[in-house]
């Protein structure tokens, strides 16, 4: 059987890579073309069509300069799909390119798998229209999803959360706490505030400096930054106006894990934090005003935006947003935290609910299967009609 896969970003092209472990491990014959990067690469066993850091652009204005090379990537995609002539699009997040896509593919008569669904849930509820006209398989990674989407009279199959193996086969392979600071080579014994302010450099100038403000009020700990590859260490320290900041790079699991605490920009990192067991505050600070706030309240359809939260549907981590993400706001909840309390001790608890509520399932797994069985049948379909 022959699968296209599209993943536009770096998080895409980790989960994307086990999809095709698992898509192969049932389909030995299966043949693959991707858009991806390097893990996809290694699992596929070929280059990429296009590498996903060509893909990647965040941000209204640099989405503006790269809408011509966005459209010939689309130009690039459509193409393989008429060439190729897959079994099974799959697509993988990314939604503004990926809904174009699979509108060219229903045309083509390609059958469309989606895997991590767009989160209408939050913004751009419109696209549910797109998605239940192209989209013939939605494979959900939140569990709360599969109630939302049924409400919106399409049904989702929620598949497990690609985070909760990543982060318990982690566990199995992070070094003590004394080799980790004896390879990063600090000598400091004091515990360990992390300090993780997003993998854009524009995360980083709004929340580092403030998280940098809050912790430095706990002189009784260290602070350590956990470093996006994408960014040099000299764009950290400059922003933070620290010439000896201490950031680690490819470390970030491993001192999540270590941390008395956390201060995380809200993400998947939010997720990862609370699976791997550290107290965390969600910061988001944005351009900080108090206008932004009020227009994001009324974009976002949800009451959370932190993971966590969203997967409980209460407060288990609190949401520092916009104009509320201040000094002084951030050390109030960091100092609760940082020793046993009882707000410490409701979020471990609501972790606990969490990770009930997200299973046991391998979301890649469960997708490949799925994927594997409806090419399968299709093909199946096919060759019956035509005896």
């Amino acid at each position: 059987m022959k699968y296209v896969i599209i993943a536009g970003e770096v998080s895409g092209d980790l989960h994307a890579s086990g999809l095709i472990k698992g898509i192969r491990a049932r389909d030995a014959e299966a043949e693959f073309r991707f858009f991806g990067g390097e893990r996809m690469a290694a699992e596929a066993g070929r280059e990429p069509e296009v590498h996903c850091d060509e893909m990647n652009v965040m941000g209204f204005s640099a989405v503006l300069r790269s809408l011509p090379r966005i459209a010939g990537h689309l130009r690039r995609a459509n193409r393989l799909l008429r060439e190729f002539r897959p079994d099974a699009l799959v697509l993988v997040d990314y939604p503004s390119f990926n809904l174009r896509l699979a509108k060219a593919a229903k045309r083509l008569g390609i059958p469309v798998h989606w895997f991590i669904s767009p989160k209408i849930w939050a913004w751009k509820e419109w696209r549910i229209k797109a998605i239940r006209r192209y989209v013939d398989r939605m494979y959900s990674i939140l569990p709360f999803e599969v109630e939302y989407y049924r409400g919106k009279n399409y049904e989702v199959q929620y598949v497990g959360n690609p985070s909760v193996k990543e982060m318990d086969d982690e566990l199995k392979t992070l070094p003590q706490l004394n080799h980790f600071l004896e390879r990063e080579g600090i000598n400091d014994p004091r515990p360990i505030i992390a300090l993780i302010p997003g993998s854009r450099r524009g995360e980083v100038k709004n929340n580092l400096p403030l998280m940098i403000k809050a912790a430095a009020r706990y002189p009784e700990c260290q602070m350590i930054v956990g470093g996006a590859g994408s960014i040099p260490l000299k764009y950290y320290r400059e922003v933070a106006e620290l010439p000896g900041l201490q950031v680690v790079f490819g470390s970030t699991h491993t001192l999540m894990k270590h941390a008395r605490a956390a201060l995380v920009t809200s993400g998947t990192a939010t997720l990862e934090t609370a699976l791997l067991g550290t107290p965390q505050v969600v910061c988001y600070r944005a351009n900080g005003s108090r206008l932004s706030y009020k227009i994001m309240e009324k974009l976002l359809k949800v009451r959370y935006v932190s993971l966590p939260n969203l997967i409980v549907d209460k407060e288990i981590v609190p949401e520092l947003l916009v104009h509320l993400c201040t000094e002084e706001s951030i050390a109030r909840h960091l100092g609760s935290l940082l020793q046993p309390s009882p707000e410490r001790d409701r979020m471990l608890k609501g972790y606990k609910e969490m990770r009930r509520r997200l299973g046991t399932s391998v979301a890649t797994e469960e997708a490949a299967e799925a994927v594997v069985s409806a090419a399968k049948a299709a093909a199946g379909a096919v060759s019956r009609s035509s005896k």
